[in-house]
């Protein structure tokens, strides 16, 4: 099964950047680093790479089980006496889970067929020659493993190009592996069936608190016309260990489009409510109303109790910061 797309990761964090002169490649410009240290026997990848790719594909969400620490030898070139067979490659994806919502999934993939990857990693770095462009691209190489035919295995160096970056003949081996899915786990949900039905993201944060304790929120706008545009409410409980952080993070709790008439009493709420009190005390629950399509009208947020403040973000100019009431909270919940 062909998955070049899920070998190399590329983030692109900029635009261009053009005359980077003398960028170091490899560990330490100048320094190539010594043979791989090869281990006697694979196992797998849940064993000897359990967090292999989890930074990259979407950071370890909530609920995935504690993993230990994989022995991560050091890379290195090649042994001239190790004779490669196999590439295993540990990461992980998104997947659909089969009653709605998604999963992240570690995979453990190889491919026997390496004659060119072998022949690219034993390529020498390429050094700065003069002035160079490089990009700002951030490529992010696979967790790779060689093995030979007794099983043995070891982490191979990547090559790297005069901009550090893994050489295009590394990166175009690695793309044209065909590779085969020998296992997978299950590793934590991305989002619930719950959320996914309901059309609300797994997490959010609780902008009112960011706002409040960081940005300078002017007061509410004067009361204007409710919106026409129907709205979606989606609610976050906020874990304890979250709360009064920099940014606190809420778990869905249920959501779903708000209905036509309490709507509309949010709405007069919101535009007939005061400035905001003085208030210190972290919410564990707020809502999100947002546009049905997502797009177009400010976002609302609303806390459910705390200081049960609430924020209007519009599309142009600053937030606005207003105060809710227990009325407003009992027209938010579910």
């Amino acid at each position: 099964m062909r998955s070049g797309r899920t070998v190399l990761a590329v983030a692109l964090l900029g635009v261009a950047l053009g005359g980077c002169a003398g960028q170091g490649s490899g560990p330490d410009a100048g320094d190539d680093p010594g043979p791989a240290r090869i281990i006697e026997r694979w196992t797998s990848c849940a064993e000897a790479a359990p967090r292999a790719g989890a930074g990259v594909v979407l950071p370890a969400p909530d609920g995935a089980e504690p993993l230990p620490t994989g022995e991560d030898p050091a890379i290195g070139r090649i042994d001239p006496a190790f004779t490669p067979v196999t590439a295993v490659l540990c990461g992980r994806e998104i997947r659909p889970r089969p009653g709605g919502g998604e999963e992240q999934v570690a995979t453990e993939r190889r491919a026997d067929e390496i004659g060119a990857l072998v022949d690219a990693l034993r390529l020498p770095d390429r050094r700065p020659d003069g002035e160079i462009a490089c990009t700002l691209d951030m490529v992010i190489p696979p967790w790779l493993a060689l093995l030979d035919e007794r099983g043995r295995w070891l982490r191979p160096y990547l090559p790297a190009d005069a901009c550090g970056k893994p050489r295009a003949e590394v990166r175009a081996a690695l793309d044209g592996l065909r590779l085969t899915t020998v296992d997978s786990r299950t590793v934590g949900q991305v989002e619930s069936a719950a959320a996914a039905a309901a059309g609300c993201a797994q997490r959010w944060a609780d902008m009112v608190w960011v706002e409040t304790t960081m940005g300078r929120p002017g007061p509410p706008a004067p009361a204007t016309v409710p919106a026409a545009e129907p709205l979606r409410l989606c609610v976050y409980q906020v874990p304890a260990s979250e709360r009064g952080g920099g940014k606190p993070a809420g778990d869905f709790a249920y959501g779903g489009p708000l209905p036509p008439d309490r709507q509309a009493a949010v709405l007069r709420a919101l535009a007939a409510a005061g400035p905001a009190t003085a208030c210190a005390t972290p919410a564990s629950r707020f809502a999100v109303l947002r546009p049905l399509d997502g797009t177009g009208g400010p976002d609302r947020y609303v806390e459910l109790d705390g200081c049960r403040r609430f924020l209007v973000v519009p599309p142009a100019g600053g937030p606005q910061l207003g105060q809710g009431d227990a009325a407003l909270a009992e027209l938010l919940r579910r």
